[in-house]
């Protein structure tokens, strides 16, 4: 019989996030150990013109889109669409990227009784009540966490058993990123010297953001570093609800010589912000891995994030970088200092090849295919071996996710 699988993701095309990114590496990498599979795909905002103007396709997949329908009912027929594809194809297997679609996947189940997976990120199960959702993570097959703290936090706060939380962490694309001296044509767009001292932030400006991401944070104590570094600078690329407000602050604190606010930049470019910055740094409080971290360890620079969410797993446990509560502004900032001094204590963050060569080693494509092969190898679905060309799978259990520990 033929392996059928459904993906369910708020999108892939229509807007480029932590979540659409590791869509499309575990639709790409799916496809890759499972090429004779069926594809189809679940898009709650992409609209067809979204995926037919693709710059970068995927091809073999049926995309059913919903962006096209009013906010109002987009969840209604994305989930009506669902459940018609259970009752045709029970035996599918259907994978979430989002943990907002496990309600309507459990609802499949007790009608259907398909099994489907949950991958989960950060937030989304983070302090979940109980409720519909947590019934949902519970009745889950198996759960794909993106970090080994957020696996810890579904363990403890949930009661999910251990065995059936597997890692399948986040990946990246480390042939886009390179270490390279400060880009030329970005110091003149904009004002700057080679020597300045650089500070960086990529991220979705928005929401919950000021608070989880860390940005505000470091726009406050910029200040404080001006006292060492009089003309440093803080370079804050994203797009989002935030940037007017952001805008107002930095005028209100007299910064506007300091802080950088380019916006939306494209994927061609974004290395080269990487490349300008001597240091990456995003204190965040919810993120439940982040894939800037390993795009800024490959670019080779120095990094900082917080010790209090998934940012520990990319940092390797601060092997790779500086962890600091990310509440503690007076801590990020003297840390923020520590670094652009050259005194950090961790000499291996001023050690761009070393840096890159563990972000690879650890977090590569590579990395991320061998750990889905075997998710599905324990699930009981026959894999292809992409360096033999042969055939491998291993007897189901009880759980999909069942696993010697």
């Amino acid at each position: 019989m033929t392996t059928q699988v459904c993906c369910i993701a708020p999108n892939i095309f229509g807007f480029t996030g932590g979540i659409q990114i590791y869509t499309r590496h575990l639709l790409e990498q799916l496809q890759v150990i499972l090429p004779n599979a069926q594809y189809t795909a679940l898009l709650k905002y992409d609209r067809a013109l979204d995926v037919a103007n693709s710059q970068a396709p995927i091809p073999g997949i049926r995309f059913y889109c919903f962006g096209h329908w009013p906010r109002q009912i987009q969840t209604l027929m994305m989930t009506l669409t669902l459940l018609w594809l259970a009752f045709r194809h029970p035996q599918m297997l259907f994978i979430a990227t989002h943990a907002n679609y496990a309600k309507a996947l459990a609802i499949a189940k007790r009608l259907f009784k398909i099994r489907y997976w949950i991958v989960a990120h950060g937030l989304e199960v983070w302090n979940v009540e109980p409720g519909q959702l947590q019934a949902a993570l519970q009745q889950a097959d198996g759960i794909a966490a993106v970090s080994q703290y957020t696996r810890q936090r579904l363990m403890q706060e949930q009661g999910i058993p251990a065995h059936r939380i597997r890692i399948l962490v986040n990946t990246f694309d480390a042939n886009r990123f390179h270490i390279a001296p400060k880009p030329t044509y970005l110091l003149k767009q904009h004002g700057l010297t080679h020597d300045q001292k650089v500070i960086l932030t990529v991220c979705r400006l928005g929401g919950e953001s000021p608070l989880y991401k860390g940005y505000e944070h470091i726009i406050r104590l910029l200040p404080k570093l001006k006292a060492h570094f009089p003309d440093i600078q803080y370079v804050l690329v994203g797009k989002g609800s935030d940037l007017q407000r952001l805008q107002k602050l930095v005028v209100d604190l007299d910064l506007q010589g300091n802080v950088i606010l380019p916006g939306f930049v494209s994927d061609e470019d974004l290395p080269a912000y990487y490349n300008l910055c001597d240091v990456f740094a995003m204190p965040s409080a919810g993120e439940g891995f982040g894939i800037v971290y390993l795009e800024a360890l490959s670019s080779g620079k120095s990094v900082l994030a917080g010790n209090q969410d998934g940012a520990i797993d990319p940092l390797l446990n601060g092997k790779l970088g500086c962890l600091v509560n990310p509440h503690d502004c007076e801590a990020i900032a003297q840390e923020l200092s520590k670094i652009l001094q050259g005194t950090y204590p961790n000499d291996r963050i001023y050690q761009p090849e070393y840096l890159r060569e563990q972000a690879i080693a650890h977090f590569s494509i590579e990395q991320f295919r061998t750990q889905l092969t075997h998710i599905l190898q324990q699930a009981g679905i026959a894999t292809h071996d992409v360096t033999s060309s042969s055939t491998t799978v291993i007897a189901g259990t009880t759980h999909i996710f069942a696993a010697v520990e």
